[in-house]
């Protein structure tokens, strides 16, 4: 299991070998974590992006679901990009939507061999997905997930809120 570390930092300023970005269906860039994400990673993240969606004939990719590009001008080398669902009541399937996001990126930085992996807190901003609810899904999938090559491990919360939901999750 790596080591977990709960931080307030800019994402996209880390020097991990991964970030994951909150990204929308149409990985094209948006408000938040994602904006800024493209923002910082230039223009080719989102040329990228929109070769991934040509390669495989698709117009979005599903909520639950993740893939992975060059990091760009960013300080890590991939970004992977985990499309989070949109909280609507709890029913329609939003917990196991969260819980792939997380699931799905750890696969794919372990396939690529990595050793550390920032995320943000996926889907609890504009999404709004409960907050409490989504640190205990990101703590099932964390705890349970099993690790081959990640040494390193970065929950980057953006708010006050998250930030102590995640501290008293992972002390």
């Amino acid at each position: 299991m790596p080591d977990i570390k709960v931080i307030q930092e800019d994402i996209t300023a880390l020097e991990v070998d991964a970030i994951v970005n909150a990204a929308n269906g149409r990985l094209e860039g948006g408000g938040g974590v994602d904006g800024a994400i493209h923002r910082a990673a230039g223009s080719q993240l989102k040329e990228a992006c929109i070769a991934w969606k040509k390669d495989k004939d698709v117009e979005r990719l599903p909520a639950g679901q993740a893939m992975v590009t060059a990091g760009f001008d960013l300080p890590a080398r991939h970004v992977i990009h985990a499309v989070g669902p949109v909280w609507k009541d709890g029913c329609k399937g939003e917990g196991e939507k969260l819980r792939s996001c997380y699931q799905t990126s750890l696969q794919l930085a372990e396939d690529l061999e990595l050793t550390s992996i920032a995320f943000p807190n996926i889907s609890t901003g504009i999404y709004g997905f409960p907050k409490d609810r989504a640190v205990d899904i990101v703590k099932r999938v964390l705890t349970s997930f099993d690790y081959h090559h990640l040494e390193e491990l970065y929950l980057v919360c953006f708010d006050d809120e998250n930030f102590k939901l995640y501290q008293e999750a992972f002390s």
